[in-house]
């Protein structure tokens, strides 16, 4: 079992920044990869960012040169530092930890973005 727990979330402007934190608890020497997910209202689920072990990361198109994922071993903790950020980020974001029997997900953290 893993526990995700994700922070930082909230209301900006168009053009802020936020970052989000997921402190992984459980079983974390098992987890291949941890990513974000976001989900706005009436929309699927999509993949913002992932990164694996050795550091190789993932974005999607709609957010590369302006999210940064990141991961600190040391705090079991994996980062997404979003900048320039525009209403269509709005939705509610989700870690997610990979196994390699299971995928586990945090409970979501709002990001609302004011226009």
């Amino acid at each position: 079992q893993v526990q995700l727990v994700e922070s930082g979330g909230g209301l900006v402007q168009a053009g802020g920044s936020l970052k989000l934190s997921c402190v992984a608890s459980g079983r974390i020497f098992s987890i291949n990869a941890m990513g974000w997910y976001r989900q706005a209202p009436g929309e699927q689920r999509e993949l913002v960012a992932s990164i694996a072990t050795g550091g190789i990361t993932n974005y999607a198109d709609s957010v590369k040169g302006r999210f940064t994922i990141s991961r600190d071993y040391a705090k079991n903790t994996v980062y997404l530092q979003m900048n320039s950020l525009k209403p269509e980020d709005t939705a509610v974001y989700y870690c997610n930890a990979r196994l390699p029997l299971n995928t586990y997900w945090g409970q979501g953290t709002q990001v609302t973005v004011s226009s």
